[in-house]
């Protein structure tokens, strides 16, 4: 659990709530159904448009994360390649074959079988750095979707503030409803910002940030490989673990 997002996500609330309630408005005067079907269903409609379901989906998938971030393995990684390396340089490359089924991890899985396998060492980093670029391509892809719901936002909160307007001017004839079409307006610039700067791109933002870690932690692994394919000691892929 990421009490930090938690804690930002409360803080958000409280704060908007708080403000609202201390120049003496109303709670319930935030809350306008139809200006957050214009904006939400709005900006849900502009990123399908602009993305493949495939990675719309993704995207939704990668929210979770936000809340309970994919574990840094990082450490247990290099603990395991330095034992993986004493290993391979005492009993050979098939005896690396027992600790595929333990790893959980298909991007070990795929490293260790190339070793095994006897690939050529530039040959396996040229796979192994394949894979990354396509896995950062894929995941980048999917997060971005947030970036655009943040830029979209905001300027569908200007449609619904044009739509409460022309509303209001439809109805100048008759006073009672002039006030629904101009909290309709208000609320949906506000609906729309508040998305925006407060959800959409701070989420965007964090995925990013994952993903950079994942990325950085796989490009280890794969030198980490190189060095065992070559045979270099432990002592050398720990030197070459440190610059990252």
């Amino acid at each position: 659990m990421d009490w930090a997002s938690v804690a930002g996500i409360i803080l958000v609330m409280v704060g908007i709530g708080a403000g609202q309630l201390m120049e003496g408005g109303k709670l319930s005067s935030l809350l306008q159904p139809s200006a957050f079907v214009i904006v939400f269903i709005g900006t849900l409609g502009a990123v399908l448009l602009q993305s493949r379901m495939t990675t719309f989906r993704r995207g939704l998938r990668m929210l979770r994360w936000v809340i309970s971030e994919p574990p840094d393995t990082s450490r247990k990684n290099i603990q395991d390649a330095l034992n993986w390396s004493l290993i391979a340089r005492r009993e050979g490359f098939l005896s690396l074959e027992r600790y595929m089924s333990n790893s959980g991890d298909a991007f070990i899985n795929k490293g260790l079988r190339l070793v095994i396998d006897g690939v050529d060492p530039v040959r396996l980093k040229e796979i192994l750095d394949v894979d990354i670029s396509l896995y950062e391509m894929e995941q980048r892809q999917a997060a971005r979707i947030w970036d655009s719901a943040g830029g979209y936002s905001p300027t569908i909160g200007i449609l619904g503030a044009v739509l409460g307007l022309i509303h209001v001017m439809e109805n100048l004839s008759d006073p009672a409803r002039l006030g629904g079409g101009i909290a309709v307006a208000f609320v949906a610039t506000i609906y729309g910002v508040g998305l925006a700067n407060l959800f959409f791109l701070p989420v965007g933002h964090k995925l990013k940030e994952i993903i950079a870690r994942e990325v950085t932690r796989r490009e280890m692994l794969a030198d980490i490989f190189f060095s065992i394919a070559t045979g270099d000691s432990p002592r050398v892929i720990e030197e070459r673990v440190a610059n990252h």
